[in-house]
This record gives C-alpha cells, sequence and structure tokens, in this order.
C-alpha cells in the first residue's frame, strides 16, 4: 500500500473517530423528555452520525485495498454528508437565535414567552395540531414530579435554577400572584388578571400548565437550550471532518499518480 493510501486510511480513521460523538450527541437530544414527545428533532443527527460512520468505513476499507471506486464512493457520499451536517448546523443555529426567556425578580429561574422564539418553532411545533399530541406526552414524563423531590421549602424552589419547560408547564406564571404550596400546587392568586394562562393553572397532576402558551414556551425554550448545547459538538466535527476531507481529496489524488508512475515503470520494464 503506497504512502498516500496510508494517508487516506488515517484519515478514515479520524473521520469514523468523529462519528462517535455526534451519534453520542445525537442520543443524547433524543433522550429528554420533550425530545421523545417531539418526533422531528429526534434522529436527524443520530442518523447522520451514522452515516458518516458508515461513509467511513468504507472510505478505510477502500484506502487499506486500494480500491479506487470504494474511495471514489466515499469521497462522493462524504461532501453530501459534510454540506448535510452544514446545513443542519446553520438551520438550528437560525431557528434558535431568539431567545423569548427573560428574567423574573426574587427568582432564580427565568421564565418565557412565546413571540421571543422564532416564527419556524412556534409554528412547527406550538402553533400546528402536534401539540395535542405532545401535551399528553408530556404529562406522562416525570419533569414536574421530579421538583416535588426535590425541593420542600418556597425559598428553596424560588432560588431554584430550573429547566425551561419545568418553568412554564409545572407552575402558574409569577404574575398571577398565586401563593405556594409545594412546586406543583399553588392556591389563590392575588392577581389572575395578569396573564391569560392564570385561569388555565389547574392543581390537578395530570393538567398543571400543560394548556398555557408558557409551557409551550418552555418547551422551545428546553429546545433551543439543548440544540445550542449540541451545535458546539458538531461545529468541532464538522471542521475536523472538513479538514479530513481536504487532506483525503489530495491523497487520493497522489494514490493514482503513483499508480500511474507504477504503470508507467511497468511497461518500460
Amino acid at each position: 500500500m503506497g504512502v498516500a493510501n496510508n494517508i487516506t486510511a488515517i484519515l478514515n480513521f479520524i473521520a469514523f473517530l468523529c462519528s462517535i460523538p455526534i451519534i453520542a450527541a445525537g442520543i443524547w437530544l433524543a433522550s429528554k423528555p420533550e425530545n421523545e414527545c417531539i418526533h422531528l428533532f429526534r434522529w436527524p443527527v443520530v442518523l447522520l452520525g451514522f452515516l458518516i460512520l458508515l461513509v467511513s468505513l468504507a472510505g478505510f476499507v477502500g484506502a487499506y485495498w486500494y480500491k479506487e471506486t470504494l474511495l471514489a464512493f466515499y469521497l462522493c457520499c462524504m461532501a453530501i454528508l459534510i454540506g448535510l451536517l452544514l446545513i443542519l448546523l446553520v438551520f438550528a443555529f437560525v431557528v434558535t437565535r431568539a431567545d423569548g426567556g427573560y428574567d423574573v425578580p426574587g427568582r432564580g429561574y427565568r421564565e418565557y414567552r412565546l413571540q421571543g422564539f422564532s416564527s419556524w418553532l412556534r409554528n412547527h411545533v406550538v402553533y400546528s395540531k402536534n401539540w395535542d399530541k405532545i401535551r399528553p406526552c408530556l404529562a406522562e414524563t416525570d419533569v414536574c414530579s421530579k421538583l416535588t423531590q426535590n425541593y420542600i421549602t418556597a425559598d428553596q424552589f424560588f432560588m431554584a435554577h430550573i429547566s425551561p419547560l419545568q418553568s412554564g408547564c409545572c407552575k402558574p406564571p409569577t404574575v398571577c400572584g398565586y401563593n405556594y404550596v409545594n412546586p406543583t400546587l399553588w392556591l389563590n392568586p392575588v392577581n389572575p388578571a395578569a396573564d391569560p394562562d392564570c385561569y388555565l393553572w389547574n392543581n390537578d397532576q395530570s393538567q398543571l400548565c400543560y394548556n398555557c402558551n408558557a409551557c409551550k414556551a418552555g418547551l422551545l425554550g428546553n429546545l433551543r437550550r439543548e440544540w445550542r448545547k449540541t451545535n458546539v459538538i458538531l461545529i468541532v466535527a464538522v471542521v475536523v471532518l472538513i479538514w479530513v476531507y481536504v487532506i483525503a481529496c489530495s491523497a487520493f489524488k497522489n494514490a493514482q499518480t503513483e499508480d500511474l508512475f507504477r504503470r508507467y515503470k511497468q511497461g518500460w520494464v
């Protein structure tokens, strides 16, 4: 095996390693409670990671045994996958750029408004018929029940850094002026007309604020936070993959040159 093929095989092994954090990030993203309820967001990262893994293995085999057709297939497919990964990154950055969160005086957590998030997220997640399926799915998770296990007194809860989803779905908006009993039980609002969600709050543990706009906003807040974390891993991976791809293309051309030179020498011997 020539030097150029050795280099290509090593580069494909690096690309193979890059696919592992992409798959891990996708699995982490898909395992989140809200993503279990939103199938659209669950598997694209995992799928891309597995495709990069398979293509990298094909490129490694092609380089190690110098299967020119397999190498050409690898270069073509990897270019497509890198392009798709870049599109996913740009798309995720654009739709998660807007942040609907705002600080609440005297609280450790933030609350969220729907209008603060991108129109694409609002239209495809919470303003569509999808919410009729998402709401009961969220109610079946342990997102809110965890709060009653972790916080007992009002002071503990008010200073807690709970997730956007918990902030929106598991308690009424602060502006309503409900009195704290426990994290998911609130009584006697002093300002119920301050927000339409004040009338939607229900102490029934299967209802809570799952019908509230605050819950929809909290769901988008969770999506935004988790996709932002995932994007960091994807950016590093795509930079490495582009670097590997450029060098692999050069090594592939050098391997073809070596092969032509070898055939030329054999023809003269």
